[in-house]
């Protein structure tokens, strides 16, 4: 199984596969956890718990652990970073995409994904020379 450098990247990737094309299941889902301990109302938790600007607990061990197989990867051909992302949702349920806290750092991982043809949004990835990297590769980039 594969590993990640970046977990940002690897956010990238599990919206791709899980929340896209729906092929890396279950799908998680941070809604369903809390309702199953008593949380009606997540959005209200969070702010009441003070976690508006982190990556919940949760969501980070659950996505870190996930283990994708090389076959699922080489599937991935287009990554797209919006801040509307499932993903994001998943990890920080109030997060209003006006920070940094879910930007590529590293590109690292970009072997992983043998056939990505093109990054939508990469804006996101807080990489000095990220298009020369992804050139490099082969990888179109729309910001």
């Amino acid at each position: 199984m594969a590993e990640f450098k970046d977990f940002n990247f690897k956010l990238m990737v599990v919206e791709a596969l899980m929340y896209g094309d729906e092929t890396l299941t279950p799908a998680f889902s941070i809604d369903e956890r809390f309702r199953a301990r008593g949380v009606d109302d997540l959005y209200s938790h969070v702010y009441e718990n003070g976690w508006e600007h982190t990556v919940l607990e949760e969501s980070r061990a659950y996505f870190e652990a996930l283990e994708i197989s090389d076959e699922l990867l080489a599937t991935v051909d287009e990554l797209v970073l919006d801040g509307g992302n499932q993903v994001f949702y998943e990890c920080s349920p109030v997060w209003d995409g006006e920070d940094d806290l879910f930007d590529v750092r590293s590109l690292d991982d970009l072997p992983l994904l043998p056939n990505l043809k093109r990054v939508l949004g990469a804006d996101m990835v807080a990489v000095p020379g990220k298009e020369e990297v992804f050139a490099a590769r082969g990888v179109a980039v729309v910001c």
